[in-house]
């Protein structure tokens, strides 16, 4: 699949039923969905090249796909809240998307995220009940039976991480002796209460990545009613009054339009998806006139709610050199700091390697351990994204204000001294000999600690978000107020970022998506 010009046995003409932006984990949903019928006509659009590279392929990989030509390189301004850090912001450029780079894990998020989902959009067809068919739908699932909560025969392959290494199983047990139950599957019923600990669940295949991409489009390659158009920048939003016609799209040095005759559905991401609008007069009216862009709808919602999972390294050495299983992310831990609370706040993933930030690094790093990621999975600090510029080469400027809200700041020491009091419980004896980071520390020190070794989980979200209040850009079937045969279809919608890695949910808004189109138009 690694070609220039268009993929599959469609061609790159002027006019198509849909235009789907983006082939990551919702846009090649939306793609293949609609492309099941064989009379209509669907172009695939995506900025990124092919996902054919050991890179990809290999998940134990991934790391090496970070800051490569398969990462669009965002990174956040200058945050204050994180003594003056500007922090990476990697997402997916490739076929694929960041299913494409990710590290393969399958997360459906809480019971309530989709509760709350449908709280804001006013429609139950978001609620958990109907996620859970979905899913349902979407996966072929290679553990336990679970009718009422998992799929088999689905396009997604979705299977326990086998044969996980000790560190791994560690961790669940050491999470138990703490409190945190142990559960067989991190996306059952433990995702329905409190939380708990478990083996990660992945979408893996004979030790190769099943990206979303590869899942759902790549069997459809053949037929002659989908188009997949990489190495294609959508520039511009074309318009006839509100009502949008197609796409502007940049490939190399040449510029041409390409026409839907029907819909368009932006899949661009989070930071891509609000940029594009902006850009093409959609957003708020002070930020397009500072530019000099002519608006064609005031939405001030736009590019605004930015939220993404934070988190913070804690590394432990090991007595003795252990082996890296599943990329090595093979354990998950999410868990309530309050019982009252109705979904988890903690979200911490465990790393079988040393992952420090740039500046935590310069404290010393062990030659073998690992990392025990303290996240928030609920973070209450809110960014914005701005344009610098009227143009598709003008970057985007981020500012995410990690850590901006003190209850941010007050749940990081909580999750870090979880991580701590699990990486030091007696079940790691064998296998650790001391806590590295962030080592002995005054509530001071370890406040420092926090704003040095703060990451994301990579989960951008929430900047064109799903709602019915003045912020909101789209409404509860995913089309933009205010625009005509427009939809978005990717994790800019969520109202609030779900407790958890974002593919998944990804998924199930672009089934979401498919669904609604599919019966506007009767396809």
């Amino acid at each position: 699949m690694d070609s220039a010009g268009p993929l599959g046995a469609g061609q790159a003409e002027g006019h198509y039923d849909f235009i789907v932006c983006g082939a990551g984990s919702a846009g090649s949903v939306v793609a293949s969905r609609l492309a099941e019928n064989s009379e209509v006509r669907v172009l695939l659009i995506e900025a990124g090249g092919s996902d054919d590279v050991s890179e990809v392929m290999d998940p134990a990989q991934w790391p090496l796909n970070l800051g490569s030509e398969r990462d669009w390189g965002f990174v956040a301004q200058a945050n204050p809240h994180l003594n003056g850090r500007s922090i990476p912001l990697s997402m997916g450029k490739v076929l694929g998307g960041s299913s494409s780079i990710n590290v393969s894990v399958w997360a459906r998020g809480h019971k309530n995220d989709w509760e709350y989902f449908a709280q804001e959009a006013g429609d139950p067809a978001w609620g958990y009940e109907s996620v859970l068919g979905i899913y349902r739908r979407i996966e072929d699932w290679q553990g336990a039976p679970d009718p009422l909560r998992r799929g088999r025969g689905g396009p997604v392959h979705v299977k326990s991480a086998a044969n996980p290494q000790p560190v791994a199983l560690a961790m669940v047990e050491g999470a138990a002796s703490l409190g945190v139950p142990a559960f067989d599957s991190p996306n059952g019923e433990m995702m329905e209460g409190r939380g708990g600990a478990a083996i990660s669940e992945l979408t893996v295949r004979d030790g190769r990545r099943a990206s979303i991409f590869r899942s759902y489009v790549q069997p459809r390659l053949g037929q002659p009613n989908l188009t997949v158009l990489p190495h294609a920048t959508v520039s511009k939003l074309v318009f006839s009054g509100t009502t949008v016609v197609g796409v502007e799209v940049v490939a190399g040095s040449h510029r041409r339009r390409y026409y839907a005759d029907r819909e368009v559905i932006l899949s661009l991401g989070a930071i891509n998806t609000p940029k594009l609008l902006m850009q093409s007069g959609i957003g708020a009216e002070d930020e397009l006139r500072r530019h000099g862009i002519p608006i064609v709808a005031h939405l001030p919602g736009v590019g605004q709610n930015h939220q993404d999972h934070v988190s913070f390294g804690c590394i432990f050495e090991y007595r003795e050199p252990q082996q890296i299983g599943h990329g090595g992310s093979e354990a998950t831990l999410y868990w309530t700091s309050d019982p009252a609370l109705d979904r988890p706040d903690m979200f911490h993933c465990q790393v079988q390697f040393p992952v420090p930030s740039a500046e935590t690094a310069a404290l010393g790093v062990p030659k073998h351990g690992w990392t025990m990621f303290a996240g928030l999975a609920q973070p209450k600090s809110r960014g914005t994204l701005r344009l610098s510029g009227p143009d598709a080469g003008d970057p985007v400027l981020i500012d995410a204000n990690t850590l901006s809200h003190p209850d941010d700041l007050a749940m990081a020491r909580l999750s870090i001294e979880l991580c701590r009091d699990l990486g030091n419980s007696a079940v790691f004896g064998g296998l650790v000999t001391r806590e590295v980071l962030p080592g002995k520390c005054d509530a001071a020190g370890l406040q420092q600690f926090a704003r040095s070794a703060a990451v994301t989980y990579w989960h951008q979200s929430c900047t064109a978000k799903m709602g019915r209040d003045r912020m909101s850009v789209v409404d509860h079937r995913l089309k933009v107020y205010g625009i005509e045969r427009l939809r978005i279809a990717d994790a800019s919608i969520m109202p609030q970022v779900t407790s958890g890695n974002t593919m998944a949910p990804c998924v199930v808004i672009g089934e979401r998506a498919a669904d609604m189109i599919k019966a506007a138009h009767r396809v």
